[in-house]
């Protein structure tokens, strides 16, 4: 046992808040070293902050976009009743699911935030993969209640309901179009942010089509524009969902982030100086905006270890953006794997 602590003290380097992590078991026998972006804990080394894409604080987005989307399906209701109109008052349904949707994506946005915990080692990052899952499944599922109104209406034509619905209809194109503004400088690299900034642009389609083919059939009385728009519109919302689903999906897996291109990846380890070998890559995501990685590095006995996994997570950072990387390093010739090889990648 005192020869295993010595071995820790003596192999353990500090730049940058990174250390190599040699000697794990006895040092003849097993030799590892870990390479961490972040912080640093016992057994792993920590090279620069882990967090690299630190997410966007969107908490007054959400408090906003609930605020107005809330009120919003106040009115609704409330004039949809008046005017006698069951299709306001549908939508005013479908719009507090999505308001549901910004809680879900808001709660998560808190929880990724949450410290670490004994057993929640990563803290809570995925619940913001969930809450993309959750708004992405959601949307499908408001949008095949769409689909079936609008076939309904095709089989039962009715008179479409006048310039009531049509002046509630515009007041939702611009509650949901700025809702979704307030969203769209971080729906291209946070899936979850992505998901409430779907809902709103969702909404503010479907409001449109409501005013669109509202001013048409009050022109032609084509009352069978309305059902047809309908499907136009969710048929779009469907195509746009798609991507939200599958990258939730695929997340939720611990696949490979979108993005990241693990051959790519497996190309910058194998080409680090001093690496004979390379096996157990895994890329996958913390949360919708921080990747990890491990992996097994076969390197020559007399490399430099702690600069040599400073410099691999730097390099992986500064590349790929993955920020929370652990590096076991295997010395030629010395170290034997001792995962099965049926689990090497």
């Amino acid at each position: 046992m005192d020869d295993h602590r010595q071995d820790h003290r003596d192999d353990h380097a500090h730049p940058d808040h990174g250390h190599d992590h040699a000697g794990l078991g006895h040092r003849q026998e097993h030799s590892h070293a870990h390479g961490h972006g972040g912080h640093g804990h016992d057994g792993h080394g920590h090279g620069g902050h882990g967090h690299v894409h630190a997410p966007k604080n969107f908490g007054p987005a959400f408090a906003i976009g609930i605020a107005l989307n809330l009120g919003f399906v106040g009115v609704e209701a409330l004039y949809g009743w008046l005017s006698n109109s069951m299709a306001l008052v549908a939508d005013a349904g479908h719009n507090l699911s999505d308001v549901l949707g910004l809680v879900a994506a808001w709660i998560a946005a808190v929880l990724v935030k949450r410290a670490p915990s004994a057993r929640f080692t990563y803290g809570l990052r995925g619940s913001s993969i969930l809450a993309a899952l959750f708004n992405a499944v959601v949307l499908l599922v408001a949008t095949g209640g769409i689909i079936v109104e609008a076939v309904q209406r095709f089989l039962e034509p009715a008179p479409v309901a006048g310039t009531t619905v049509m002046t509630v209809a515009g007041i939702g194109i611009l509650i949901n179009g700025f809702t979704a503004w307030l969203f769209a400088s971080g729906a291209g690299g946070d899936i979850n942010i992505r998901g409430a900034y779907l809902h709103m642009v969702a909404d503010a389609a479907v409001s449109a089509g409501v005013v669109l083919a509202g001013l048409v059939i009050l022109a032609t009385g084509f009352d069978w524009l309305d059902p047809l728009v309908s499907l136009v519109i969710a048929a779009l919302i469907i195509v746009a969902t798609w991507g939200l689903l599958r990258d939730s999906v695929a997340m939720s897996l611990a696949a490979v982030p979108p993005g990241i291109d693990p051959e790519a990846v497996r190309a910058c380890l194998a080409a680090r100086p001093g690496v004979r070998g390379l096996h157990d890559l895994h890329i996958w995501p913390m949360s919708t905006t921080e990747p990890a990685l491990t992996a097994h590095l076969v390197v020559a006995g007399e490399a430099n270890h702690g600069l040599f996994l400073k410099e691999t997570a730097d390099e992986l950072r500064q590349r790929f953006g993955i920020g929370h990387a652990t590096l076991q390093i295997e010395v030629e010739g010395e170290t034997a794997c001792t995962l099965p090889r049926g689990c090497v990648a």
